[in-house]
């Protein structure tokens, strides 16, 4: 390797890097506090639970600040490059832009091949974790389910507010259980649960927290619309088991490949639609590796037209293209056959290949 390919590809690795750091600890913040906030405050987590909610959510922001990291640091490292007419020195001497191009694409492909592997192996596993973490804390401490000063609405069409806390013993109990708004059918109570004060009684060696309520009033809805009102002294109605494991609902991001292929060859009744959205989670995973090399090829193009602006002016290009491509991967939900999903997913990177071909070529021309 050439002296000038080392220092171009020096640039590139330092400023990817870098702005792999930025770009993943914005999006590691922006997740830890939109997921893990029942963790911090709804259940008190201890500081190694968030720890491992955060090593969890790092894997799945790669996949995005990787390849949004190199096309950024491509574009400013060309755009330097070329405000301070280094470009134009190496091209005097007789390197074409191709040439001059060839460390980022070397990195490039390197990056997309560790992409690959962090899509195909990593991030299933961490997005399969991630969802258990919240679950392990109730199990760890059930009595964390009913913080007081909160509405919990962790419960499947339930609703709990609890006023205070003396305790093991809860103050201004108040449950709300409602319709699940099927088929556009409007959310309304089906029944109201008061009580004074709750008695938790926690069998740590099952897994079990009962509640005994006292000076209680419970009001249900009729199926004919009237209410019936009950009052008493003491009333053990609840039980949450946490001591068996959750039904889980399948979910392909969170399945490796080879469990997303044997899912679909033990469930041959599943719809097609279905079936179609787990396969292209494979092909998804496959599409957005290949981003890296894919945004080499517009990068450098890009980068030599912004030599008379600000070079700050890559950034902005970069998330621009960034989120172009990201977004419009979106589109493959709404197919419902392979073919349809699969081009949604791959026209990106066909479109950055063919757009960087024409942009180099122009380019070369001038």
């Amino acid at each position: 390797m050439r002296i000038f390919d080392r220092y171009i590809a020096k640039q590139i690795i330092v400023g990817t890097i870098y702005a792999v750091f930025v770009l993943s600890l914005v999006l590691v913040m922006g997740n830890l506090f939109k997921q893990a906030r029942p963790l911090l405050v709804d259940q008190s987590a201890p500081l190694g639970l968030v720890v491992r909610f955060v090593i969890n959510v790092l894997p799945f922001s790669l996949m995005f600040t990787i390849p949004w990291g190199f096309l950024s640091a491509v574009l400013l490292v060309f755009g330097r490059m070329s405000s301070d007419n280094e470009i134009t020195g190496l091209r005097v001497a007789g390197l074409s832009l191709f040439r001059l191009a060839l460390p980022v694409f070397m990195i490039g492909a390197v990056l997309s091949l560790g992409c690959l592997w962090i899509n195909v192996n990593v991030v299933p596993l961490a997005k399969a974790s991630l969802t258990d973490l919240i679950y392990e804390q109730v199990k760890r401490d059930p009595r964390s389910l009913l913080d007081p000063g909160i509405v919990q609405s962790k419960f499947k069409n339930q609703k709990v507010f609890v006023e205070s806390r003396d305790g093991e013993t809860l103050q201004g109990f108040n449950l709300y259980q409602v319709s699940n708004g099927d088929k556009g059918a409007p959310i309304r109570t089906e029944a109201f649960v008061h009580a004074g004060s709750v008695s938790l009684i926690v069998d740590e060696e099952k897994k079990q927290l009962r509640l005994k309520l006292i000076d209680t009033f419970i009001e249900s809805k009729k199926e004919d619309g009237t209410s019936e009102m009950v009052f008493a002294g003491e009333a053990e109605p609840w039980l949450f088991d946490f001591g068996n494991d959750r039904k889980k609902k399948v979910k392909p991001s969170a399945m490796t490949n080879a469990e997303i292929r044997r899912h679909i060859d033990n469930n041959p009744d599943m719809k097609e639609s279905q079936e179609v959205s787990f396969r292209a989670e494979i092909t998804k995973r496959f599409s957005f590796s290949m981003a890296c090399l894919s945004f080499a090829f517009i990068a450098v193009p890009l980068g030599l037209k912004s030599r008379r602006k600000d070079t700050s002016s890559g950034l902005v290009i970069s998330l621009a293209i960034g989120t172009a491509y990201f977004l419009f991967t979106v589109l493959s939900d709404k197919f419902d056959t392979d073919i349809g999903a699969a081009s949604a997913l791959w026209a990106p990177n066909i479109f950055c290949v063919l757009l960087g071909l024409w942009l180099f070529r122009r380019a070369q021309s001038r």
